[in-house]
């Protein structure tokens, strides 16, 4: 079992796959992907992954999530959930995705035996998603929503990146109550989190998630306790809605107390932190099956190093210069 030096355990790998998004969203790549020149490394292929997930689940990982960029822009996507699934043994194989294409990639996703899927989705309005993303998409992954839940697809969350002036009113949030009251899906507001190259689009748009938590509490939603794989969403149910709240607040205290996963970058590098200097490259010993055990004891030795809290609050973005680079 992975475990570091302040007692908390990782069932839970957050792996990204490229740094690749075809959106242009203004929180993480508003001027859309850049190639990275300064790293030449080409992003992790099949076998490396299939060796690192065995790793892992080794080491008692039993969830993994696949993020990016956007990870369903890889041609061996459905492969690699085939590998973590199958041949690693994960048992929670998950995604993050911004949608593009999801009502033709629908079916594809359910007989892949994919476990749950997270879209990330900052507006209801067509307009504002369409401002916030570059992309006037929101009918067709509305759609695939639509295609997933046919298709008897149960585990669907919506992400949505809280934008003070863009979609924190009130407004917005009675759009979203309409939306989970009829539809089986968890919705979750994200506080806006300070990166390397977004100070000024933060300082313009960052609103304390203390308003949708208000609004929450002002409309009779009860508070829901953690399961022990979940992520770091502190949710909230109402007996007369099919569908859940959440808020992911990483400016609230005590945050990285239950933090309970790693990363790995689409290099493979081990990240202990999404913002954080700390973080070792292990593509090294992903290049041979009798590699192992050697690759669990650098794991393991490298949870010593990671630390109490990622210090967000004091405005240390660590190296992180955008979310699509560490898996969001």
């Amino acid at each position: 079992m992975l475990k570091d030096s302040f007692g908390r355990t990782f069932p839970y790998i957050r792996m990204s796959i490229t740094d690749v998004c075809n959106f242009k969203c203004g929180y993480c790549l508003p001027n859309g992907y850049q190639v990275d020149k300064s790293d030449n490394r080409k992003f992790l292929h099949l076998d490396e992954i299939k060796r690192l997930a065995k790793c892992f689940s080794e080491l008692g990982v039993n969830k993994i999530r696949i993020t990016g960029g956007e990870p369903t822009v890889r041609k061996d996507f459905f492969e690699i959930i085939k590998v973590l699934k199958v041949d690693a043994g994960i048992k929670k194989v998950v995604i993050t995705t911004n949608g593009y294409h999801l009502d033709k990639k629908a079916k594809l996703l359910v007989d892949s035996g994919l476990n749950g899927i997270n879209i990330s989705m900052d507006s209801l309005n067509r307009e504002t998603f369409k401002n916030v993303t570059g992309h006037d998409r929101l009918p067709e992954i509305l759609e695939g929503i639509k295609n997933l839940q046919e298709l008897g697809f149960e585990n669907i969350k919506i992400n949505a990146v809280l934008l003070n002036g863009i979609n924190s009113s009130e407004k917005d949030f009675d759009a979203w109550s309409k939306f989970v009251q009829i539809n089986k899906i968890d919705f979750r507001y994200i506080e806006l989190m300070q990166t390397g190259d977004n100070l000024e689009y933060f300082k313009k748009y960052h609103s304390s998630s203390k308003i949708f938590k208000n609004y929450l509490n002002e409309n009779n939603w009860i508070y829901q306790t953690l399961g022990k794989d979940a992520g770091p969403s502190i949710n909230y149910i109402n007996p007369e809605y099919k569908g859940k709240f959440g808020i992911i607040a990483p400016y609230s205290k005590d945050f990285c107390k239950t933090c309970n996963r790693l990363r790995i970058t689409s290099r493979g590098d081990l990240r202990l932190c999404l913002f954080g200097n700390t973080g070792i490259s292990v593509r090294h010993l992903l290049q041979k099956d009798d590699q192992l055990n050697e690759l669990k004891d650098l794991i393991l030795k490298q949870m010593q190093f990671k630390k109490e809290s990622h210090y967000l609050e004091l405005g240390d973005t660590g190296s992180t210069k955008n979310l699509s680079k560490t898996g969001g």
